[in-house]
C-alpha cells in the first residue's frame, strides 16, 4: 500500500493549499446563506448585491477578488474583504495541518491514514472557522456545526489517541457543565444567561476530539483571548457594538410578534422571547452587552489541534500556582 514516503512533500503542500482554497470558497456560502436559511448547494453562487450569477472564471479563491480589486464584476458592487480572508485562511489552514499533523507522521504511514488524518482535522477547523463567523454576524451557532463536528471526532478518536469512553464522557460531561453552571445556575443568581448553548455545544465538540484536557483548554485559552479582545476593543473604540444583524433580527422577531392578532397568542410569544439570549435586558431597559465567546472558543480549538501539548502545558500550568 503506498505511504506517505512515495509522494513528495512539496506535492503534498500544493494539493492541500488548493484544496483549502477550493474549500475555502464553499465556505463563505455557508457562512452567507445558512443564517438566512437558504440552501448551501442551490442556486450557484451568486452577486449578493444584484443577485447575478457568478461565473466560474470570476469565482476563482483569493485571485478574482485580487483581480478585481474587491468588487464584482456584474454590477461593480464592493466585495466584504471577508471573502477573501476566509478563502486565504482556508488555504492557510490546510497548509498547516500538512506540517504540522503530516509531514512529522513516519514514513510508512500509509496513504489511507494520512487522508483521514488530513480530511477530518480540515474538516474540523473549516467548520470551527464558518461557526465564528456565523456567531460574529449573528450571534448564533448553527447545530448542525457542532452535532456534525461531535460526530466526527468521536468517529476518529483513535487517530489523537483519545479513549472511545473518555472521548464521550468529555463530550457530554463539557456540554453538561457549561449548561447547568452558566445556563441554570448562573441565570438563577443573575437572572440572565452567562453562556450560550451554542458556546455549550462548541465545548461538546471539544471534548469530543480532545477530551477534558482539551475541552478545559479550549474554555480557559477562549476566555482569556475573548478578554484581550473586549479590552483591546475598550481601548481602541471605547464601546463594543452589537452587531447590525443581531439588532436586524430583533426588530423582525419583534414585528413579527406584535402583528399576533389574537392575544393569548401574542402573550405566549412574547414569554418565549423571555428565554432568548438577544432579548435579556439590563434593569434600566436597555439591552445587554453580549460578545460572541463562539470565535474564541473556535481558535483555542484550532489552537489545541496544531500546538496543543505544548499551549496546554502552559495554559493548565497556571492552575499549579
Amino acid at each position: 500500500m503506498p505511504s506517505l514516503y512515495d509522494i513528495p512533500p512539496w506535492l503534498i503542500r500544493t494539493f492541500a493549499v488548493a484544496f483549502g482554497l477550493i474549500w475555502g470558497s464553499f465556505l463563505n456560502v455557508v457562512i452567507h446563506r445558512v443564517p438566512r436559511g437558504e440552501s448551501v448547494v442551490r442556486p450557484a453562487s451568486k452577486c449578493p448585491n444584484c443577485g447575478q450569477p457568478i461565473r466560474p472564471w470570476n469565482n476563482i479563491p483569493v485571485l478574482s477578488w485580487v483581480l478585481l480589486r474587491g468588487r464584482a464584476r456584474c454590477c461593480g458592487a464592493r466585495i466584504s474583504p471577508r471573502y477573501v480572508l476566509v478563502e486565504a485562511a482556508s488555504g492557510l489552514m490546510a497548509l498547516a495541518i500538512v506540517e504540522v499533523l503530516l509531514l512529522p507522521m513516519p514514513p510508512e504511514t500509509t496513504l489511507l491514514r494520512v487522508a483521514v488524518v488530513f480530511v477530518s482535522a480540515l474538516a474540523l477547523v473549516l467548520a470551527l472557522m464558518a461557526a465564528a463567523f456565523i456567531d460574529l454576524e449573528h450571534m448564533y451557532i448553527p447545530d448542525p456545526i457542532p452535532y456534525g463536528l461531535t460526530v466526527i471526532g468521536l468517529a476518529t478518536h483513535s487517530l489523537r489517541d483519545v479513549g472511545w469512553r473518555d472521548a464521550v464522557v468529555a463530550a457530554a460531561g463539557s456540554f453538561l457543565l457549561v449548561w447547568l453552571v452558566f445556563g441554570v445556575l448562573y441565570r438563577w443568581v443573575r437572572g440572565r444567561t452567562g453562556m450560550g448553548m451554542g458556546d455549550a455545544k462548541l465545548l461538546m465538540v471539544a471534548g469530543a476530539w480532545f477530551g477534558w484536557k482539551g475541552a478545559a483548554f479550549a474554555l480557559m485559552a477562549g476566555a482569556v483571548q475573548a478578554t484581550v479582545a473586549a479590552a483591546i476593543a475598550l481601548v481602541v473604540r471605547g464601546k463594543i457594538d452589537e452587531p447590525e444583524a443581531v439588532t436586524r433580527e430583533r426588530e423582525e422577531i419583534l414585528a413579527q410578534v406584535a402583528a399576533i392578532e389574537d392575544p393569548a397568542e401574542r402573550a405566549r410569544a412574547e414569554r418565549e422571547l423571555e428565554t432568548d439570549p438577544i432579548f435579556e435586558t439590563s434593569p434600566d431597559g436597555n439591552a445587554l452587552l453580549r460578545i460572541p465567546f463562539g470565535p474564541f472558543l473556535a481558535l483555542a480549538m484550532i489552537e489545541y489541534l496544531l500546538v496543543g501539548d505544548a499551549l496546554a502545558q502552559r495554559y493548565l500550568g497556571w492552575l499549579a500556582y
